[in-house]
């Protein structure tokens, strides 16, 4: 099955749920190993199982494509993730974190507003502001500032602002979209995977801990988070518009909830349901505000028929 062939919003809805699993994937993997050797070995794996597929397209690109490619990559995944995780090592509160995190659709925004000059309509930025309200009452139970050092706390703004700018960056280059989606999530992978090993060296070896539970905190945050977060991220991007694809984000920490009820047992409230409906009703305004405006719609005519005419005789009619 081909998934470019999938409508757009069922792989929008896959975007959420695997893009939520990151969450519970970090969340599990705190307790298992240093969060950089496993962030590391995550992109390690995507790497080495994406190669068989990545290598004859990676020999045909250009080196312009390679370049741009990478340059996106080292922003998406190099710099979000080491924001964000980083953050939370130095003591940013998880759910602070991913509050930050969850800023992204405004990032995008601000920055195609003011950096490409794109002008966003007022339903665009009302359901931004919707969503962004939605997401404030789903994570209102879980923040708290927390005894980080200051510097800290930037940390995942950073990382939010370095996804914005790889998104806008893969979307607006000819030579990253001209890659092949899965060329691209390699090249991803592999250069962030350089940047891994050496913030996780800094921690202490660089091999695995031989045990299960490290061996799932890699796996989940591989399969689910890596391959299908973000190879579903970009190949929606592909297909729409970078604010439209950041603002169906809003969703994930409601979805995370869920994850968190069915796999750790953490209470559910009438609260994170009324948040959830504000942000998905966020999501449908920009959603209906960034429908691409396609050829008119025909008008119905409202001259009569022509009349058919009678056929025209060959013979000269005579004088």
């Amino acid at each position: 099955m081909n998934l470019r062939n999938l409508p757009l919003p069922l792989l929008e809805a896959g975007l959420i749920v695997a893009w939520s699993s990151g969450f519970i994937g970090a969340r599990f993997s705190i307790d298992q190993a240093p969060a950089m050797l496993v962030v590391f070995w995550r992109c390690l794996l995507v790497a080495l199982v994406l190669l068989p597929w990545a290598w004859r397209p990676l020999r045909q690109a250009s080196p312009q494509a390679w370049l741009h490619t990478a340059g996106s990559g080292l922003l998406a995944m190099g710099g979000y993730l080491a924001g964000v995780v980083q953050g939370i090592a130095l003591g940013v509160p998880a759910g602070l974190a991913a509050l930050v995190a969850d800023l992204l659709p405004l990032g995008v925004a601000l920055l195609s507003a003011t950096a490409l000059a794109q002008r966003l309509g007022w339903r665009a930025w009302g359901g931004l502001l919707v969503g962004l309200a939605g997401v404030l009452i789903v994570t209102a139970n879980a923040l708290s500032l927390g005894n980080a050092p200051g510097y800290a706390y930037a940390l995942p703004l950073l990382g939010m602002l370095s996804l914005a700018v790889a998104t806008l960056w893969q979307k607006h280059s000819a030579a990253a979209s001209a890659m092949p989606l899965v060329a691209t999530l390699w090249l991803h992978c592999a250069g962030s995977c350089v940047v891994f090993a050496v913030l996780a060296s800094l921690e202490g070896s660089l091999a695995p801990i031989r045990s299960a539970g490290f061996a799932a905190s890699v796996l989940w945050t591989a399969l689910p988070a890596s391959l299908g977060g973000y190879g579903l991220y970009w190949l929606c991007l592909r297909r729409s518009s970078p604010t439209r694809v950041a603002s169906v984000l809003y969703l994930s920490p409601a979805v995370t909830l869920l994850w968190a009820w069915a796999m750790f047992g953490e209470p559910l409230s009438w609260l994170i349901a009324l948040g959830a409906g504000l942000c998905l009703l966020g999501v449908l305004v920009v959603v209906r505000a960034e429908q691409p405006r396609g050829a008119p719609r025909p008008r119905r005519s409202t001259t009569a028929p022509a009349r058919s005419c009678p056929a025209r005789s060959d013979r000269t009619p005579a004088r």
